[in-house]
């Protein structure tokens, strides 16, 4: 472990304090670690250095939409490769609410969010993602690994190395 030291003024300090202690940090090291991590990571996908990511697109519609809820599904079952699981809640009479968890290389994860967002009757729709490394690795989980579809999954049961 590396140590450093920062010098901060007392108004800093004070609210720096007052966020730790609502985020609920045991101490001002680990509060500082994840704002790092939380830049480095705003960083890398700004530059889009990361070649892959695990995400989570989330938006809202109506789903009296002609025809929308079954477009939507169709654009998830044309991007199968990249679409992991899909959450639906009914939020009224009206609305509904998706979050679908995504994995995949940074570019198609973003285009897929950006055209399915796009869609007209989808609302407040926001894509959150991270990157992650993925790789077939050497271990088993008790049972073989040939798939019944005859696809070949390209991220093996979603294993990933969370970039630090």
């Amino acid at each position: 472990m590396e140590r450093f030291t920062i010098s901060l003024d007392e108004d800093l300090a004070r609210e720096f304090d007052a966020l730790i202690a609502a985020r609920g940090y045991s101490n001002r090291s680990e509060a500082v670690r994840d704002i790092l991590r939380a830049q480095l990571e705003t960083s890398r996908l700004a530059r889009e250095e990361a070649g892959h990511c695990i995400a989570n697109l989330s938006y809202v519609f109506n789903h009296h939409e002609r025809e929308l809820a079954e477009r939507v599904t169709h654009d998830q079952h044309e991007h199968h490769d990249l679409c992991v699981a899909t959450l639906h809640a009914h939020l009224d009479h009206d609305n509904c609410m998706e979050s679908v968890i995504l994995r995949g290389p940074i570019a198609e994860v973003r285009a897929f969010a950006d055209a399915l967002i796009a869609k007209p009757g989808i609302r407040h729709g926001a894509l959150n993602l991270v990157t992650a490394e993925f790789g077939a690795q050497s271990h088993t989980h008790g049972h073989s690994h040939p798939h019944a579809d005859g696809y070949a999954h390209p991220y093996p049961h979603g294993h990933y190395r969370p970039r630090s």
